[in-house]
C-alpha cells in the first residue's frame, strides 16, 4: 500500500504513541536515536512520519494509536482531492451499515478498488438526500489513505467516532468560530422537561449544531426530528449522527439561518428544544421588523435571544412546549422588558430555571432554562410562573458530563477545552428541577415550592416596572418561610456529621504504606489493554446499539440484557461520585448492555472533571446494566489484580494518552497501558490504590458536608432564622 512521505508535530507523535507531550519531549532529550527534525522551526519542529513510526515500533509503541487518531492524522496529511468532508460524512453513514467483515475487506482493497467501493457505498446510501450537501460525491485515487482510515475507524470504534473526527477537521479548516457541544445531561434535562417518554413527538431544534438535543428527544420517544443550523458542517454532522443513533426516526436537517431563512415555515411541532447563539446583534432586526413571528413584540436589536424564544413559540402546536438555554441577562435586561411582560401576561412563559456556573459554555456564566408553552385558545388561565434556582446544587461532586451539542455560535461562544459541567452533580440537579417542575405542572395553584430553591410567583406580581425574571431574586423571598427551629436542628445535625467526616479524613490521610522509589522514578514494560485482551488476560465490554458493533467487544463472555429489564444502570457519574448505580434503564433504548459483576474494573468513557476515572465494582454494583458511557474491563483474577488494574487504568497520564477529541475528550479503552508485573506485586499496588480511593472518598464527603453546613448557616443568618452567638465578636477569624 503506497503512502507518500509526511511530517508530523510533537503533539501528533504523542497521540500516535498514546503518551503525553512531556513524554515525547523526554524521548527527544534522552534517546540519541530519536528521529531528528525534518522540517518546521526550532520552536515547532516537524518529524518524518515513517521514521517516527519505525522508532515507536522498535520500542513497542506501534499499537497505541487508535483508529480515530489514525483517521485524524491521515486527514491532515492527505488533503482530500474529492468533493469535501460532506462526501466522507455520507461514507460514514454507508460504512456504519456494513458488517465488520465487509469493512475489513474494504480496508484491504488496492487503492483503485477502494475508491470504486467507496463511490458505490455513497451512491447507494438511501438517506443521502437527508444530509445537507453540495456537489455530487467524487472520490479520487489520492483519497485512498483517508478512505482506508475511515473504514477502519468505523469498524473498530463506530460511526460516531469517525463522524466526530471529520466534523472536528472541517470546523478547524473553516472560518467559523464558536461551535461547541452542550453537555448531554443538560440536553437530557431539557428533553425531560417537555417530553413524555415514549410519546411519538415531532421535535424541532432550529440551532441544532451536532444534534445532541434532538438525540435526547429521540431517547424519549420522538420519531420526527427536524433540525437547522447556520454552519453546513454542523447540519451535515447532525443529520448523519441522528441517522446513526436513531435509525427508527425520520430525520430532516437543513443548513441555513433559522431567523432569516426558516427552512420549516409551515412546520407545527409538538416540542422545540434549542440552545441558540448568545449576544448576536446582527441577527436580522431591521429586515425582520414586521415578521409575523413577533406575536409578543418586536425583539430589540440587542435581544436576539427573545427572537429565538418567539421563533420557537411560532413553531409549536397549541399546548406544545419549548425549552431553551439562555444567558441570564435575558431575564432582566431593560431593553427586553416589554417582550418579557407580554410573554408573562399571555401565559407563554411557564418556568425559568437558573443553572449553576459551568453547566455549559460560556463556563463562567450561570445560564438559564426557559420553559414556554404555546397558549391554547380557550385553555386554562395561567396565573403563575415557576422559578427554580439551582446555582448551589451539586457543585461538590463530579457527575460525568456527556457531550451534547448546542447550536451555532454567537459572540460569546468558544470552541475547545474540557467542559466544567463535569464538576456538577447532574443527578441531584436533575432530580431537584424535575421534582419542582412536575409538582408545579400537576397543580400550579397548590404548588408550595421549596424555600430558597423553587417558588411559584403570580403573574400580577411579575408585571412591575422592570419585569425582572431572575430566579435568584424571586425565590429569595421564600426563605423567610423556613421555621427557625427546624433550620437550627438541621444545621446542628449537618455540623455533627461534618465533625465525624473530618475525623475519618484525618485517619485516611494518616496512612503511610508507601516509600520513595529513590533517585529516579521506577520504569517498567507496559502493554495496552487491547494487547492484554487479545492475550486473554482481560475482556473489554461495552454497551452497544442492538445489532450494533464497533469498539471493544460488546458481549464478551458475560451476560447481557436489554434495558427493559427492571435494573439500575451504572453511569459515568456514579464512578466519579462514588455512588451505587443510579441510571434509569427506561432511558436506554435499542441497546444491549453487559451486566456488571463483582471485580469488574469500570472506566469513564469521557475524560475530565473531578473524581476518579476508574473503580472496581463491588457488591452494590453487581447485576447493574453497564451505562453507554462506561468501559468495562473484566480481568482474569489469576493474571491481573482488579485494584492494580483500576489504579493504572485511571491514572491521569494514562487517560490523557488514550483520549482523543478537542471539546470532549473520549477515552479509547484499548489504548490504555498497564505495567507487566507479577501478580503478588500487583496486589501490593492494588492495596495502595484502595487507600487512595478511601482518602478521595473521605475528602469528597467532608467537602460536601462543609459546603452544606456553610450554606445552611449563611442562609439562616441572612434569612433571620439564626442569630450569631453573643461571643462571636470576641473570637475574630484567626484568633487562637
Amino acid at each position: 500500500m503506497p503512502q507518500s512521505s509526511a511530517q508530523v508535530t510533537a503533539a501528533e507523535i504523542s497521540r500516535i504513541a498514546g503518551v503525553t507531550r512531556a513524554t515525547v519531549s523526554n524521548w527527544r532529550r534522552r534517546h540519541d536515536d530519536f528521529p531528528a527534525p525534518s522540517g518546521g522551526t526550532d520552536s515547532s519542529p516537524l518529524y518524518d512520519l515513517e521514521s517516527v513510526r519505525s522508532w515507536l515500533a522498535s520500542r513497542g509503541h506501534v499499537s497505541a494509536a487508535s483508529p480515530s487518531e489514525e483517521l485524524r492524522t491521515t486527514l491532515r496529511l492527505h488533503a482530500q482531492s474529492g468533493g469535501g468532508t460532506s462526501d466522507l460524512l455520507l461514507l460514514v453513514l454507508a460504512a456504519a451499515r456494513r458488517s465488520p467483515e465487509e469493512l475489513s475487506a474494504a480496508a484491504l482493497l488496492p487503492d483503485p478498488d477502494l475508491v470504486t467501493r467507496a463511490q458505490h457505498d455513497v451512491a447507494t446510501t438511501t438517506a443521502a438526500d437527508a444530509v445537507p450537501a453540495g456537489d455530487a460525491v467524487r472520490f479520487k485515487a489520492d483519497d485512498a489513505p483517508v478512505l482506508r482510515a475511515l473504514y477502519a475507524c468505523v469498524r473498530d470504534e463506530g460511526g460516531q467516532a469517525a463522524l466526530g473526527v471529520l466534523a472536528e477537521r472541517e470546523l478547524e479548516d473553516s472560518a467559523a468560530s464558536g461551535a461547541y457541544r452542550t453537555p448531554e445531561p443538560l440536553a437530557d434535562l431539557l428533553a425531560g422537561l417537555i417530553l413524555i417518554p415514549g410519546s411519538p413527538a415531532r421535535v424541532l431544534d432550529p440551532a441544532c449544531g451536532s444534534g445532541t438535543l434532538l438525540a435526547a428527544a429521540a431517547r424519549r420517544g420522538a420519531r420526527e426530528l427536524y433540525g437547522q443550523d447556520t454552519l453546513p458542517v454542523q447540519a451535515r454532522r447532525s443529520a448523519v449522527s441522528l441517522m446513526l443513533t436513531a435509525p427508527e426516526a425520520t430525520v430532516t436537517v437543513r443548513a441555513a439561518d433559522s431567523l432569516r431563512a426558516d427552512a420549516f415555515p409551515g412546520l407545527v411541532a409538538d416540542a422545540v428544544l434549542c440552545n441558540p447563539p448568545f449576544g448576536v446583534r446582527d441577527w436580522g432586526h431591521d429586515e425582520l421588523a414586521y415578521d409575523p413571528r413577533w406575536a409578543y413584540g418586536v425583539p430589540p436589536r440587542a435581544e436576539s435571544e427573545l427572537a429565538w424564544v418567539q421563533h420557537a413559540l411560532s413553531h409549536l402546536t397549541p399546548g406544545g412546549y419549548a425549552a431553551l438555554i439562555l444567558p441570564p441577562a435575558t431575564a432582566g435586561r431593560a431593553s427586553g422588558r416589554r417582550v418579557r411582560a407580554e410573554l408573562v401576561r399571555g401565559g407563554a412563559l411557564r418556568a425559568v430555571i437558573a443553572l449553576p456556573v459551568g453547566a455549559s459554555v460560556p463556563l463562567h456564566v450561570g445560564l438559564q432554562i426557559w420553559v414556554l408553552q404555546r397558549p391554547e385558545p380557550g385553555g386554562p388561565e395561567r396565573k403563575s410562573v415557576l422559578f427554580v434556582d439551582t446555582a448551589e446544587t451539586g457543585a461538590g461532586a463530579w457527575a460525568g458530563a456527556r457531550a451534547g451539542d448546542g447550536g451555532t455560535a454567537g459572540a460569546t461562544r468558544t470552541r475547545g477545552g474540557t467542559s466544567r459541567s463535569a464538576s456538577l452533580d447532574w443527578t441531584e440537579l436533575t432530580a431537584r428541577v424535575m421534582g419542582a417542575w412536575q409538582a408545579f405542572t400537576t397543580s400550579p395553584d397548590a404548588f408550595e415550592g421549596e424555600p430558597g430553591v423553587a417558588h411559584a410567583v403570580g403573574v400580577v406580581d411579575l408585571l412591575d416596572d422592570v419585569v425582572d425574571l431572575t430566579p435568584a431574586r424571586l425565590v429569595r423571598a421564600s426563605r423567610a418561610e423556613v421555621d427557625p427551629a427546624e433550620l437550627s436542628a438541621e444545621v446542628d445535625a449537618t455540623r455533627q456529621n461534618l465533625v465525624k467526616a473530618a475525623k475519618s479524613l484525618a485517619r485516611a490521610a494518616g496512612h503511610e504504606e508507601w516509600s520513595s522509589a529513590g533517585a529516579t522514578a521506577r520504569e517498567w514494560r507496559t502493554a495496552t489493554a487491547a494487547d492484554l485482551s487479545r492475550g486473554g488476560a482481560l475482556t473489554l465490554l461495552r454497551t452497544v446499539p442492538e445489532g450494533g458493533r464497533g469498539g471493544p467487544v460488546a458481549g464478551g463472555d458475560g451476560p447481557t440484557e436489554a434495558p427493559e429489564a427492571a435494573r439500575a444502570v451504572l453511569t459515568g457519574s456514579d464512578i466519579a461520585h462514588g455512588s451505587g448505580p443510579t441510571g434509569d434503564a427506561a432511558e436506554l433504548r435499542s441497546v444491549v448492555a453487559p451486566l456488571v459483576a463483582v471485580g469488574d474494573v469500570l472506566v469513564r468513557a469521557v475524560a475530565g472533571g473531578d473524581g476518579p476515572m476508574a473503580r472496581v465494582a463491588g457488591e452494590e454494583d453487581a447485576g447493574a446494566l453497564l451505562g453507554p458511557h462506561v468501559h468495562l474491563f473484566r480481568p482474569d483474577p489469576a493474571r491481573l489484580d482488579a485494584w492494580f488494574l483500576a489504579g493504572f487504568l485511571g491514572a491521569e497520564e494514562n487517560i490523557a494518552g488514550a483520549s482523543t477529541g478537542s471539546t470532549v475528550l473520549t477515552v479509547s479503552p484499548g489504548r490504555l497501558r498497564v505495567p507487566l508485573l507479577p501478580l503478588e506485586e500487583q496486589r501490593r499496588y492494588g492495596e495502595a490504590f484502595r487507600h487512595v480511593l478511601a482518602l478521595r472518598a473521605e475528602a469528597q464527603r467532608a467537602t460536601r458536608l462543609a459546603e452544606d453546613t456553610a450554606r445552611l448557616l449563611a442562609g439562616g443568618l441572612t434569612g433571620g432564622q439564626l442569630l450569631p452567638g453573643r461571643n462571636a465578636a470576641a473570637h475574630p477569624h484567626g484568633a487562637d
